[in-house]
């Protein structure tokens, strides 16, 4: 099969126009078939500051309200997404920014109320893989931003490191996938401030001790347990790294 190369970036990387330019720089050395997902950063609460909508969070999870929905949708969807597409596009890849709702390409349903009500959120319900399928065909590059829709005009805020999952779990039956996180550390760390202490590589066992430990904190358990769950569903390959180390293969590898 062909190989397709997913990248997912967020945190610090979106946010600064220099790490964002680095990570495109590499994007592009990717050759043949790649999709680039994408978060949104703290441009969203900044954003939401100068229009006087107050940030939520719990967990590190956002919690979407109205208001704040609209938000996420210009930054996520517009600002963000547009800056990326740009970018991509001075350097020769032709990309085309996406959301969920665009092609009917991911749709979920909003997160039932439990201990939390998260608002606006989706879960993912299914993939176009299709839709994906015929835009690489075309050697055109896909920029995802993290909004899905419900099928019925609604759009959901929704994460982009399950949005990369699933996107690489269900394009595995066509391609051999090959899945990146990438974000300002080297990799996983078992101290979180100090970049030489990378964990190689990890597996399911490992990163459960290392929970119990809490040598692995809250932030990147999420990204991981969708990293293993990708593995299971057939991705090649799952690398957790930053911009530098991407083309290079070092960083955290799932195994």
């Amino acid at each position: 099969m062909d190989r397709l190369t997913i990248i997912k970036v967020g945190g610090k990387v979106v946010e600064d126009s220099e790490s964002l330019n680095a990570l495109l720089d590499q994007f592009i050395k990717f050759s043949g078939n790649k999709i680039l997902v994408h978060g949104g950063g703290s441009t969203a609460t900044e954003i939401a500051a100068k229009l006087g909508i107050e940030t939520e969070m719990v967990d590190g999870r956002r919690i979407t309200g109205k208001s704040m929905l609209d938000v996420v949708t210009m930054v996520y969807g517009g600002l963000v997404n547009k800056k990326i597409v740009a970018g991509l596009q001075a350097r020769g890849c032709n990309a085309i920014g996406l959301t969920g709702a665009d092609l009917n390409l991911i749709s979920a349903r909003k997160r039932p109320v439990q201990e939390i009500d998260y608002g606006f959120v989706g879960d993912i319900v299914d993939v176009n893989s299709s839709e994906l399928r015929m835009l690489i065909g075309e050697n055109v590059v896909p920029v995802v931003a993290p909004l899905t829709h419900d099928g019925k005009g609604q759009l959901l805020n929704t994460n982009a490191d399950t949005i990369a999952a699933e996107l690489a779990s269900e394009l595995a039956d066509y391609f051999s996938v090959y899945l990146f996180y990438c974000f300002e550390k080297k990799g996983v760390l078992q101290n979180p401030e100090d970049e030489n202490t990378i964990i190689p590589e990890l597996d399911a066992a490992l990163f459960q001790q290392y929970q119990q430990e809490e040598i692995i904190n809250t932030g990147m358990i999420p990204k991981l347990d969708n990293g293993f769950r990708a593995k299971r569903n057939g991705v090649k390959e799952v690398l957790i790294t930053n911009p530098e180390n991407m083309t290079n293969g070092r960083g955290t590898r799932l195994v």
